[in-house]
């Protein structure tokens, strides 16, 4: 089964928040059954307020507690999704339904969203190329903001902190309605610190850095978004045009980019507020316009999008190999302009048929600058058609199916280094070509079926599919020196599509007091594409060089919930993945940087006024499956408490949210963690404060 099976029925319905929070658990529409008969996918769908009770720092760490679900940190202020160990361009981010594009292929790229304007979080786990096409063969990370207000004039406020970065913020919305139209504005902004760490040292490249007051210099950074929505709202037709712009920028640990730096001016101890080269600064810019139709038994929508992404990388320019001192510190500059545009639609056939359909395509174009090279100028055009069939037999049974076509283009272009070097083979002295003219097609031709079943207090469910990934350009083109990461990267102009099929099943039993879910499934590539380290070494750096292997993946998600008494419930949870190369050089390896198994066991009690406290700890296992030079990971747990309450006055409420996280301040290791490669640890203890006033 495939994400669309999820996706078209929220994107081609009429959409309404209907999440209802009871403390820090969210209860999404109808009752658990239902719920679990109306997708044959699983899935998880949160709302606004488990977003803002899990606040600890970034989006995708406020989510990484659900099972399958990961945070790929890069600081304290940035991560990326990962969802049962596929992450990058392998999980599809959308914002209400339209696939969000920055530079999201960087292992020190984050996610350019504003976490405090989603309403509703759906997050798919299994691939999703049916309705998104390329990019969703991992899974989608689904964000919604599209509330309807209900009041002439109604908003929150919110105002949070967190010691371990000494992160300050606050987040406003204003918004209402007025006969058929609506408006909201949205503003955020915040600034942290250099995050704080259980270390007084690490090691890097044998030499050992002191961190001062344990302090990882130079991870400050600041955060400024806003955005505008106008629309209409009538009984047959809703349309709803958004703007958003979003801004960052955050240091890197200036120790982890490259020895260089210990003989660097720069006095990165003198504040932890302040950010210093090496740092990253991005602007994300969307347009979105959504229309949609309904009538007796039928539904269209339809979307047009666009988008900008300007990220720029700044570094200390220093000699390295051939290349000589730059003049300035723009390292890397990358400007991408997306545009796209998806119609779809839904027919009831019968009583007891549905059938959608939908046709999309999506233009970019990407221009780069700065005298670090990494991927070349490109342009790409995908376009695809998917068609569904849904049949619901009872209220016990109900099976879909369903069938997408897609072809893509990608132009790549011709780059040469601005610096001269000696030619190959000990030639004459040249301009080196490090990305060389190219034109690729692509076509793909994907399915999926799927079938959910219903009997007594059991819900059975299964899905089996095919899905793509398109090579991306990093993936065919790139050629040259990563220094955040330590490594000269090289890509493969002939690669193949990465194809996938994959089995997901599900076993729900629902009693009055104990719920048990179980979520198997089974992954084969044929044509898996990843980064492999090879032996020789290049500009003083390890090569590594895109290629393709077999690879077979299996795991499993488990949540236990027991109510144990009505205001005390006990909750068990955790997921397990094994991977494994089946052809190529790295034969019987697993894959780089795997996520080992995790665990949590919380105990929550409930008041009857609207609060709630909870204690939790949270388990790895150590990952040994390994690829060298990858390091291997120790386990480790941490304790945590979170706490929260609700306070009517009058017309307003007031809403406040404690959590605590490694309560014990114990040092341990993600292997998941960008910093994880030299041997930062996570953060200590550190308390996160939330405040809200809801009018």
């Amino acid at each position: 089964m495939t994400a669309s099976l999820i996706a078209a029925a929220f994107m081609l319905l009429p959409v309404q928040d209907t999440t209802e929070v009871l403390g820090p658990a969210t209860i999404v529409g109808d009752s658990r059954h239902q719920e679990l008969m109306h997708l044959t996918l699983g899935s998880v769908e949160v709302g606004r307020n488990y977003i803002e009770n899990h606040f600890t720092g970034t989006l995708m760490q406020s989510l990484s507690t659900i099972p399958g679900v990961q945070a790929r940190s890069i600081g304290s202020g940035q991560s990326q999704p990962v969802i049962r160990g596929l992450g990058f361009n392998r999980v599809a981010v959308t914002m209400d339904g339209i696939k969000h594009e920055g530079q999201q292929w960087g292992d020190d790229h984050g996610l350019e969203i504003d976490q405090f304007s989603i309403d509703r979080v759906e997050v798919v786990k299994g691939p999703g190329a049916l309705m998104y096409g390329s990019d969703a063969i991992g899974g989608v990370v689904g964000l919604y903001t599209n509330y309807l207000p209900t009041a002439p004039v109604q908003g929150r406020v919110n105002l949070y902190g967190r010691s371990g970065n000494l992160l300050v913020g606050t987040s406003a919305r204003l918004e209402g309605r007025s006969g058929p139209f609506f408006w909201r504005m949205h503003l955020t902004a915040q600034d942290y610190a250099d995050y704080k760490i259980p270390a007084d040292h690490i090691e890097y490249y044998s030499y050992e850095i002191p961190l001062k007051g344990g302090t990882l210099r130079n991870t400050a950074g600041k955060e400024l978004d806003g955005a505008l929505t106008l629309g209409y709202v009538g009984k047959r037709f809703r349309n709803d045009l958004k703007l958003s712009h979003t801004y960052a920028k955050s240091g890197f640990f200036a120790n982890a980019h490259g020895l260089e730096v210990r003989l660097s001016d720069i006095d990165y101890d003198a504040s932890r507020r302040d950010i210093d080269l090496p740092w990253q600064s991005v602007r994300h810019i969307r347009v979105h316009d959504h229309a949609h139709w309904h009538g007796e038994g039928y539904v269209v929508d339809a979307d047009l999008a666009w988008q900008y992404n300007h990220r720029e990388e700044e570094s200390e320019p220093v000699s390295h190999g051939y290349m000589p001192a730059p003049e300035d510190s723009h390292e890397r500059i990358f400007r991408k302009h997306t545009l796209t545009g998806k119609v779809g639609a839904k027919v009831n056939l019968s009583a007891r048929n549905i059938l959608q359909g939908g046709v999309d395509a999506e233009l970019q174009h990407n221009r780069r600058g700065g005298w670090g090279f990494i991927i070349p100028d490109f342009e790409t055009v995908e376009g695809g058609v998917f068609l569904i069939d849904k049949h619901v037999f009872s209220d016990a049974l109900n099976v879909n199916a369903g069938v997408r076509y897609d072809h893509a283009f990608t132009a790549i272009h011709s780059y040469r280094d601005w610096f001269v070097a000696p030619g190959a083979d000990g030639g004459a002295p040249e301009y080196r070509e490090r990305s060389a003219e190219a034109r690729r097609h692509f076509d793909s031709f994907t399915w999926s079926a799927g079938v959910a079943w219903s009997t007594g207090r059991w819900v059975l469910k299964g899905n089996i599919g095919k899905s793509f990934r398109v090579p991306i350009v990093k993936e065919l083109g790139a050629d040259g020196v990563n220094y955040h990461i330590f490594r000269y990267e090289k890509g493969n102009p002939e690669l193949n599509p990465e194809e996938s099929y994959q089995l997901d099943m599900g076993i729900h039993w629902s009693g009055e007091r104990l719920n048990v879910s179980l979520d198997p499934f089974f992954n084969w590539f044929p044509s898996y594409i990843y980064l492999n380290p090879r032996s020789t070494y290049f500009e003083g750096l390890q090569m590594y060089e895109y290629t393709q292997c077999r690879v077979l993946r299996t795991g499993f998600e488990l949540q236990v919930t027991w109510k144990i008494i009505p205001c005390l419930a006990l909750e068990a949870k955790g997921d397990y993945l094994f991977a494994r190369q089946m052809s190529g050089e790295k034969k019987g390896y697993g894959l780089p940087f795997a996520p080992p198994w995790r665990a949590s066991a919380s105990l929550t009690y409930s008041f009857l006024t609207e609060g709630y406290v909870t204690a939790d700890v949270r388990v790895a296992g150590a990952q040994r499956d390994i690829v060298p030079p990858e390091k291997s990971t120790d386990g480790w747990y941490t304790l945590n408490v979170q706490a929260g309450k609700s306070f009517p006055l009058g017309n307003t409420v007031l809403k406040a949210g404690l959590q605590v996280e490694n309560l014990l301040n114990r040092r341990y290791y993600d292997h998941t963690s960008y910093y994880r490669l030299i041997g930062v640890p996570e953060p200590g203890i550190s308390a996160s404060l939330m405040l809200g006033l809801e009018f």
